[in-house]
C-alpha cells in the first residue's frame, strides 16, 4: 500500500511574508503597503523578494506606478488571504476559550457611525447580555478593510468602500446619508444673506484624506460646483481634532453627516445651508465572504439594526414636529 505523501512547508516563508504580500497586492504599491504596515519601503521590497525566492516564482510585474500581480501572484493571493485569515481566527478562538468563558468580538468603525449609531447599539447590547465584551477599532477605510481581510476584526460598520476594495467582501445596506459642511456657532457664513456655495472657497477647510471613503465624493462635489478650496486645507480623520479646531477658528469641516449629527443636535456645531443630496451614500456592514460571523457579532448586528430603526423613527417625529410648528411661527412673525 503506497504511503501518503506530505508536502513540507518551506520554513523560509513566515507570516510576515504573507501579510506583506497581501498588502502590496491590495494597494498595488510597495510604498503604500509600507505606510499601512508601518515599515520602510526597502523592508517591504526585501520581504517580497524573499517570498518570491522561496516560491521560485515572480509574484509581481513592477511597473512605473503600480505593482501588478502575475498569474502566479493571482493564484497565490487567494491562498495567502484564506490562510492568514483562518490562522488569526483560530488563534483568537483558542485564546478566548483559554482566557475566559466570556465572548468577545472586534468591530471596525468608520467615523460616520462612531458618534451616533454605534454607541446606542453597543449600550443596548451590553444591557441585554452583560457577559459580552467588545473591542472597537477606528481608523481610515483602507486600514480597517485590511484588518478585516486579515481576520483582525470581525466586521466593519460605515460607508461602503469603493468597488475595487470590495473584492472578497460583502456589504449589507442599512441606511444612507450625505456629507455636511460643519462650522462653529456664530460662523460668518451663517448670517450671510443670499448665501452661495461659492462663499465657502475663501475659508480654510478640513477635508477627508486620500484613502477615506468620502474623499472622492467630496472632490467630485467641489468640481461639480466649481469650488476651489483656499490654500491651507487640513486633511484629517480625527473627529476630536476637527471638532476642537472648528470651535477655535472659522474653518469649515467637510464630513459625513452622521459624524456631526449629535454635535449639531446639541448646538455644539452647525451646518451650512448647502444642498448635498448628490453626495448621499450607503452606510452598512462589511464582512468577509469566506468565513461565518461569530455568534456575538450576529447579536451585535441585530442590536445595530434596532438602533437604526429607533433613530429613523425619532428623526421622522422630529421632522413632523418642526414641520407643524413652522407655519404657526411664520404666521406670528407676519
Amino acid at each position: 500500500m503506497p504511503r501518503a505523501q506530505f508536502v513540507r512547508l518551506d520554513g523560509r516563508i513566515r507570516l510576515r511574508h504573507l501579510t506583506c504580500f497581501i498588502e502590496v497586492a491590495r494597494l498595488k504599491s510597495s510604498v503604500k503597503a509600507a505606510t499601512a504596515l508601518g515599515l520602510s519601503q526597502p523592508a517591504v521590497s526585501k520581504t517580497i523578494h524573499e517570498l518570491e525566492t522561496a516560491l521560485s516564482a515572480a509574484l509581481f510585474e513592477p511597473k512605473r506606478r503600480s505593482m501588478v500581480l502575475t498569474f502566479a501572484g493571482e493564484v497565490f493571493l487567494r491562498y495567502a488571504v484564506s490562510s492568514v485569515t483562518a490562522l488569526k481566527l483560530g488563534i483568537r478562538t483558542v485564546g478566548q476559550n483559554r482566557a475566559s468563558e466570556q465572548s468577545i468580538f472586534t468591530i471596525g468603525a468608520l467615523p460616520t457611525v462612531s458618534a451616533r449609531i454605534l454607541p446606542t447599539a453597543l449600550a443596548d447590547l451590553a444591557k441585554s447580555i452583560p457577559s459580552l465584551r467588545f473591542r472597537v477599532v477606528t481608523g481610515s477605510n483602507d486600514v480597517l478593510m485590511s484588518q478585516l481581510r486579515l481576520g483582525d476584526i470581525d466586521l466593519v460598520v460605515g460607508r461602503m468602500a469603493s468597488p475595487e476594495t470590495m473584492k472578497g467582501l460583502a456589504f449589507e445596506y442599512l441606511y444612507s446619508e450625505p456629507i455636511a459642511f460643519a462650522v462653529r456657532p456664530g460662523h460668518p457664513l451663517l448670517g450671510v444673506a443670499g448665501f452661495s456655495i461659492s462663499d465657502i472657497a475663501t475659508y480654510q477647510m478640513l477635508v477627508p484624506p486620500p484613502g477615506s471613503v468620502i474623499q472622492s465624493t467630496v472632490e467630485r462635489f467641489f468640481v461639480a460646483h466649481s469650488v476651489q478650496p483656499s490654500e491651507g486645507e487640513i486633511q484629517t480623520v480625527s473627529d476630536a481634532f476637527a471638532r476642537n479646531y472648528l470651535l477655535r477658528t472659522d474653518a469649515i469641516w467637510v464630513i459625513s453627516e452622521g459624524v456631526v449629527a449629535e454635535d449639531v443636535a446639541k448646538g455644539i456645531l452647525m451646518t451650512l445651508p448647502i444642498d448635498t443630496d448628490d453626495t448621499i451614500g450607503p452606510v452598512g456592514l462589511t464582512t468577509r465572504t469566506d468565513t461565518d460571523l461569530p455568534f456575538p457579532a450576529q447579536l451585535f448586528i441585530a442590536s445595530l439594526r434596532s438602533a437604526i430603526n429607533f433613530r429613523t423613527r425619532l428623526d421622522v417625529k422630529v421632522e413632523q414636529y418642526t414641520g407643524e410648528l413652522r407655519p404657526a411661527t411664520q404666521s406670528r412673525s407676519e
